[in-house]
C-alpha cells in the first residue's frame, strides 16, 4: 500500500520535471519568436523554474498529508509514533522488573 503511494508521488514529481524540460523548450521558442535578450530569457527561465519548484514542493506537501490521512484511516501507525510507544513499553517493562525484585 505504502509502496504504491510512494510510486504515485514519484510519478507526480517526475511529471513536474518533464514540465520543466518543456518550459525550457518553450523559453527557447519564445526567445526566437520574440527576439528577447539573453538576460530577459534567463530572467523568464528563472521565474519558470521558481514556479515549478514551488509547485513541486506544494505537490509533495499535499501528497504527504494525504498519505498520513490514508494511513490513519486504515490504522497504520507512523514510525515516529511506534518508536515513542516502543520506548514507553521498554520503560514500563524495566519498571515492572525492578518492582518485582
Amino acid at each position: 500500500m505504502i509502496e504504491m503511494i510512494e510510486k504515485t508521488l514519484l510519478a507526480g514529481v517526475g511529471a513536474l520535471s518533464l514540465s520543466q524540460k518543456k518550459a525550457d523548450e518553450f523559453l527557447d521558442e519564445i526567445k526566437d519568436r520574440m527576439n528577447i535578450s539573453e538576460e530577459e530569457g534567463r530572467s523568464l527561465l528563472e521565474k519558470i523554474r521558481k514556479t515549478a519548484d514551488e509547485g513541486r514542493a506544494r505537490l509533495e506537501q499535499i501528497a504527504r498529508e494525504e498519505v498520513e490521512k490514508s494511513m490513519e484511516r486504515i490504522g497504520v501507525v507512523a514510525k515516529k509514533d511506534f518508536d515513542i510507544l516502543k520506548k514507553k513499553v521498554t520503560k514500563l517493562e524495566k519498571s515492572i522488573k525492578e518492582a518485582g525484585q
